[in-house]
This record gives C-alpha cells, sequence and structure tokens, in this order.
C-alpha cells in the first residue's frame, strides 16, 4: 500500500467536503486526465478548474469518504456526495465510485463513476426520471457543464 497515495486519495475528498477547490487542483498532474458522466474528456487545468468550480457555487456540500485504497500507482474511493442541485434547488445524494492513477505523488487520470439516472432522477426531478437513461439529456447535461467550465475557466484567466 502506498501511504502516500492513500494520503493524496483522503486529502482529495477532504478537501472538497470543505470546498477547497485550490486544495483539489494541487492534487493533480499538470496533464492529468478526469471523466465521468457530466465531465468527460477533461484534460491539463480542467480537472482542477472542475473541482474549483463546483467548490465555489456549492452552498451546502457534504462528503463522505466511505472506502479507499490505494499503491503508487493506482488506487479508488467510494464516496457519498451530498449537496443541492443549485439550477432546480433539488437535493442530491450521489453515490460515486473513483479510480486513479498516480505519477509523482500526484492524480494523472481519475474516472468517476456513477449512475446518471439516479443522479438525473434526484437533480431535475420529473424531466430525469422520464428522460435520465437517454443519450438526449446526458449529452445535453454534458454541454452545459461542459460550457459552465470554459466560462468559469475564462472569468479566471
Amino acid at each position: 500500500m502506498g501511504s502516500g497515495s492513500l494520503d493524496l486519495v483522503r486529502g482529495l475528498y477532504e478537501a472538497l467536503d470543505r470546498r477547497d477547490g485550490d486544495a483539489m487542483a494541487a492534487c493533480y498532474a499538470p496533464d492529468a486526465t478526469f471523466d465521468d458522466p457530466a465531465f468527460p474528456g477533461l484534460s491539463g487545468e480542467q480537472p482542477g478548474n472542475m473541482w474549483r468550480m463546483l467548490c465555489e457555487r456549492a452552498t451546502d456540500l457534504s462528503v463522505e469518504l466511505r472506502e479507499h485504497e490505494a499503491d503508487e500507482q493506482t488506487g479508488s474511493a467510494h464516496w457519498i456526495a451530498t449537496y443541492t442541485f443549485a439550477q432546480t434547488g433539488r437535493q442530491v445524494v450521489n453515490d460515486v465510485h473513483s479510480s486513479f492513477r498516480f505519477r509523482d505523488g500526484l492524480i494523472v487520470a481519475q474516472r468517476d463513476e456513477f449512475s446518471f439516472h439516479r443522479w438525473s432522477r434526484q437533480a431535475l426531478g420529473l424531466p430525469g426520471l422520464l428522460l435520465g437513461w437517454t443519450p438526449l439529456l446526458r449529452r445535453a447535461t454534458q454541454r452545459k457543464a461542459r460550457a459552465g467550465l470554459d466560462a468559469f475557466t475564462a472569468a479566471r484567466a
């Protein structure tokens, strides 16, 4: 077991729980990649900026790291995020499984997996219940998420 990597994973989610996007961004290598159902294909500074944006916009986010493991090269985590989805004011409890690759004590790749249908039912209500399983709603959500990240990044420049 890589205690440095275990501490890195724990520190990532402790920073998320306290809404410290800068501390989260510092966990990533400059060429890191990130994928999840809402933010696919992020790279470089984008993963850090995504966390900065989400932390700045969150009003009631809490994170529970249920379990995690890591060696010097790979790791995983199971965590629960509870928050109000700002666009609808609806409460979300998102159950997430993350996998990591590490290099030089930093995250070089992260892939988060969660049920998009379950998330969309909670976050969007009836439209999520009816359409959350469709690629159409997933693509629309991804476009909106990317546009928000691009606007956030441009405002920081």
